[in-house]
């Protein structure tokens, strides 16, 4: 039996699916399971006829990136489960690579990569915590880091069920460092492996800088802090976000990007203040499945780097 499942979550991926199913083709054996979001471009005809007859759940609505996610979980049952973005194209010793450092350290639950663009830089190798609560990639590999680009990790599968899953809600962006959060509040760890490479076209599916990609950041950065955070720094958090907003229409120097426009900002405080009692429940839920504080959490790597470079 393998020892991974491979998600992959596509919509309208006709594309650049191939090129991701022709790599997972190279790697180590595992079960391959696409999620495929309501495509309506052809890419269920593709999926059908590629040589390597990936399994494919296809989903009546698109449920966004972590609703795919979500959507698939019941059905792995794997030691490992893979995330991987289907603009994603992995390198041939990826998946074993990444096995063999969770094999080795049995108390890190996650394994990222080193996610390479287009032109070779480096995208992310981990994610670090700000000191205002948001998920940044990290550009140096090795050791450990605060949370995992969902874009392409490896994941324990029963440590992620006991931390409760995928947060299908969050539709795309911030599923990944909300799992890591809960994660170390479980009391794992998550390790940088950079000789696990994959080269990454992103945002081929949500256009980063879109109105949409920044209603989903910002929201769920705010969901995720309202669900893992100490108390104070979500509440100050949300305060922040509120009073940015409210200075915003009598501010000269007022930035132009889209996550700045007023109407944005409204709506993401409607949508935040609508599934607030929602996330103070789940709030509670985490609490009681967690082993470390949330404030021991914080302390260790907000604002930090990471410690990729220990």
């Amino acid at each position: 039996m393998p020892s991974t499942t491979v998600v992959v979550v596509t919509w309208r991926g006709r594309e650049h699916i191939t090129a991701c199913l022709d790599a997972l083709a190279r790697q180590r054996p595992h079960r391959t399971l696409v999620v495929d979001n309501a495509s309506d471009d052809g890419t269920a005809a593709l999926l059908a006829a590629h040589p390597s007859r990936p399994e494919v759940l296809r989903l009546p609505v698109n449920r966004g990136y972590a609703g795919g996610l979500a959507a698939a979980l019941p059905s792995v049952t794997t030691r490992y489960v893979a995330w991987l973005n289907d603009d994603a194209v992995p390198a041939d010793d990826w998946l074993a690579t990444l096995e063999d450092a969770l094999d080795a350290t049995p108390d890190a639950a996650a394994a990222t990569p080193s996610l390479l663009l287009a032109d070779g830089s480096t995208q992310s190798v981990g994610v670090r915590l700000t000191a205002d609560g948001h998920g940044a990639d990290l550009a140096v590999a090795g050791g450990e880091v605060f949370g995992f680009c969902g874009g392409a990790a490896l994941l324990r599968r029963e440590a992620l069920e006991r931390a409760g899953g995928v947060p299908a809600a969050f539709f795309c962006y911030y599923e990944d460092t909300d799992t890591a959060w809960r994660l170390r509040l479980a009391g794992h760890r998550v390790l940088s492996v950079g000789a696990a490479r994959v080269h990454h076209r992103h945002g081929a599916s949500t256009k980063p800088g879109s109105r949409p990609f920044h209603r989903w950041n910002e929201r769920n950065r705010l969901l995720m802090l309202l669900r893992c955070a100490p108390p104070a720094v979500a509440a100050r958090e949300l305060a922040r976000f509120a009073a940015v907003t409210a200075l915003l229409p009598v501010r000269r120097d007022r930035p132009d990007a889209a996550n700045f426009h007023v109407p944005l900002r409204l709506r993401v405080l409607l949508e935040v203040l609508g599934r607030l009692p929602a996330a103070l429940v789940q709030r509670r839920r985490v609490g009681r499945r967690a082993t470390v504080s949330r404030h021991a959490v914080w302390r260790e790597w907000a604002g930090r780097p990471g410690r990729a470079e220990a």
